[in-house]
């Protein structure tokens, strides 16, 4: 990390899209989320540049907009039954 500054913005960015992630009504989207957000700040974990940390905050806040829209979207148009796994 670069700064102080930018692991507190991280920390939070990834906690955001976490409790995000987990409003999704399907059991697959959830899990993809979580993983897809997990695997991305552990490829992106040794940055030191400043400048590449904010691109790829901007970035994250990014999805975590779509991941809020596709919550809302979701929860709109559910589906009947739950899958096996989440009985």
């Amino acid at each position: 990390m670069a700064t102080a500054g930018h692991r507190m913005k991280v920390l939070s960015l990834y906690k955001q899209l976490l409790r995000e992630s987990q409003k999704f009504d399907s059991y697959n989207y959830r899990m993809y989320a979580f993983r897809r957000i997990r695997d991305a700040f552990r490829e992106n974990k040794a940055l030191a540049d400043g400048a590449k940390i904010e691109n790829e905050l901007s970035y994250g806040r990014k999805n975590l907009e779509i991941i809020k829209r596709q919550t809302v979207i979701g929860h709109m148009f559910q589906a009947p039954d739950k899958l096996v796994i989440e009985k």
